[in-house]
């Protein structure tokens, strides 16, 4: 998939250390993550019907190490509004819609610390939430997006891809990375729209046990404590799980 890159540099979206969880996004047109893994997969939604409900199954090219199943929503083709590149399809959901759930299995014994996504037409009612179970583990909100990236217009704003390149120029497009840390893991996510007559857009859904964050990004001080202790802690599963290779 072509990637279109800017100077511009992605900044955090810096959340309480409390919260066991961070965000950060790649540069302005970048629409597949930068972080690294142990294991990752991608679901484009480019095998899927359009027109209907968004309700399938896919282990996202893991082979089974991740398996989700997706309900409610739609697919679209591309336009305006979504997919990545441009091209293919994209998953959409209103407020006349059933919200987009997805519930997750996996074989990782550290659980899915990861997921990002290409977040396209930001508006003000979209909103994600984060499951383990029936815990809420964490939110994402147009606020927590567009307190950092600014107002439009700037490099984030219009679509940036050919054949739809700058249209719907007041609302940002980006592709955002949400960790979790502190052993936190998800399970279960929520894409929703709250209200109003816009729709919430997303593709290059991508799930994972992160062990570095994209995005080229330095955290404010207060982030990086969070960092350090997230990171000890899978420094910590990565020893055990090599401690249990060698005892086997």
């Amino acid at each position: 998939m072509k990637l279109f890159r800017s100077a511009a540099i992605a900044a955090l979206i810096a959340t309480p250390a409390t919260a066991g969880h961070f965000i950060n996004y790649e540069a302005a047109g970048v629409q597949n993550t930068t972080a690294s893994f142990t294991t990752f997969g991608v679901e484009t939604f480019e095998s899927r019907a359009t027109g209907g409900a968004a309700n399938f199954t896919t282990d996202f090219g893991t082979g089974g190490a991740i398996v989700a199943t997706y309900t409610g929503g739609r697919i679209d083709a591309a336009n305006q509004y979504g997919s990545a590149a441009g091209s293919g399809n994209h998953i959409v959901t209103f407020t006349n819609l059933d919200p987009i759930e997805i519930s997750f299995t996996t074989t990782l014994p550290e659980g899915l610390t990861y997921f990002g996504y290409w977040l396209s037409a930001l508006d003000g009612q979209n909103r994600l939430d984060f499951y383990n179970g029936d815990n809420l583990l964490a939110s994402v909100t147009p606020g927590d997006v567009q307190s950092n990236i600014g107002a439009c217009p700037n490099s984030y704003c219009g679509n940036p891809n050919p054949p739809f390149l700058g249209q719907n120029g007041g609302e940002i497009y980006a592709f955002l990375n949400v960790y979790f840390t502190d052993g936190d893991n998800y399970d279960r996510i929520l894409i929703y729209q709250n209200s109003g007559t816009g729709g919430y857009e997303s593709d290059n859904h991508t799930v994972g046990f992160f062990t570095a964050p994209g995005g080229g990004t330095v955290p404010e001080p207060a982030t990086w404590t969070m960092l350090i202790a997230g990171f000890g802690l899978i420094g910590l599963a990565a020893r055990r799980r090599r401690q249990a290779s060698v005892t086997a």
